[in-house]
């Protein structure tokens, strides 16, 4: 059995809401919550919006047309900094082409201030098309675009005056200041299918690797292809930070109520297969923040 010392634990903030009646601040509850938990860090998801056509055409979307949970990631991270003092934000992922790269820069860099440098955000390319288009973002050349991103972004982190010139971004003798705390750079994984050519993107530019939630063992698999490709760019393969997503909808017994320790063996299963942070849902895990209570540190117990 691999050892799960090390491990850090995070806690994926959909469906809060829900606990709280629907109202935005139930996010900021349970965000405080885990702070005060010790959870590692707190994720947040995102759609700018969501077409009928898009959700029609992705088969197994666990989230229907009509969920109005989906908020702004940046501005959500934005309150959720305010209110907490310890906690890592993320994102598992955000849709990076859909926003310019100068304006999410300083976002970002203003998220990383805000929080006294407590930002490791996750870049992913997006698969709904509709949402492009209705952008005004070419779908088309959107993971070249992410890359650009990323190197813009680190130019405009880093340097005043920063110049940059790529197929979708360019921008000369620009000042963006502040810059953010982590003067190195906030740190960007990725979240992108587990392919040859995106292995090499995240050795190339990422720290890190975020995929949806798999099974252990196809997880175990990509993740041996992401750090055998990062030792092939002459990088630490141990150094690729690998987070794991536990699924959404959680194992049911016979009666069909929520079985955690079915969930826990899973989440066991998965930190086992040289993953670095494990992030859970706690809705529909749990039906009020009482049950967080009682749920998270039974998880945080893989830790040690």
């Amino acid at each position: 059995m691999t050892s799960t010392k090390g491990l850090k634990v995070g806690v994926k903030l959909m469906r809060t809401q829900e606990l709280y009646g629907g109202e935005i601040r139930g996010v900021l509850e349970v965000a405080k919550l885990c702070d005060r938990l010790g959870v590692d860090e707190v994720h947040v998801s995102d759609h700018v919006a969501m077409s009928e056509a898009g959700h029609r055409g992705r088969p197994g979307f666990p989230y229907p047309l009509d969920y109005d949970g989906w908020f702004e990631p940046i501005g959500l991270l934005h309150a959720i900094a305010a209110v907490t003092e310890r906690v890592v934000l993320s994102s598992h992922v955000l849709v990076a082409p859909l926003r310019p790269t100068i304006l999410l820069a300083k976002q970002l860099a203003t998220l990383d201030a805000l929080s006294n440098g407590r930002v490791e955000i996750g870049f992913g390319a997006g698969w709904q098309r509709e949402e492009f288009e209705a952008s005004g973002v070419p779908f088309e050349g959107r993971f070249g675009a992410m890359c650009e991103q990323v190197e813009a972004c680190r130019a405009l982190w880093s340097q005043a005056p920063a110049s940059y010139s790529g197929g979708s971004v360019r921008f000369e003798a620009f000042h963006s200041l502040p810059f953010p705390p982590q003067r190195d750079g906030l740190p960007i994984s990725f979240g992108v299918p587990a392919t040859a050519r995106n292995f090499e993107r995240i050795a190339r530019l990422g720290v890190g690797y975020c995929p949806a939630y798999k099974p252990a063992a196809e997880l175990a698999a990509d993740v041996q292809a992401a750090r055998t490709a990062y030792a092939a760019a002459g990088r630490d393969p141990g150094s690729l930070k690998v987070t794991a997503e536990l699924p959404l909808n959680p194992p049911r017994d016979a009666g069909g109520a929520v079985s955690w320790d079915a969930l826990f063996e899973e989440a066991a299963r998965i930190a086992e297969a040289d993953v670095d942070v494990l992030i859970t849902h706690v809705v529909p895990q749990c039906r009020t923040p009482a049950e967080i209570e009682d749920f998270l540190p039974r998880l945080l117990a893989l830790r040690t």
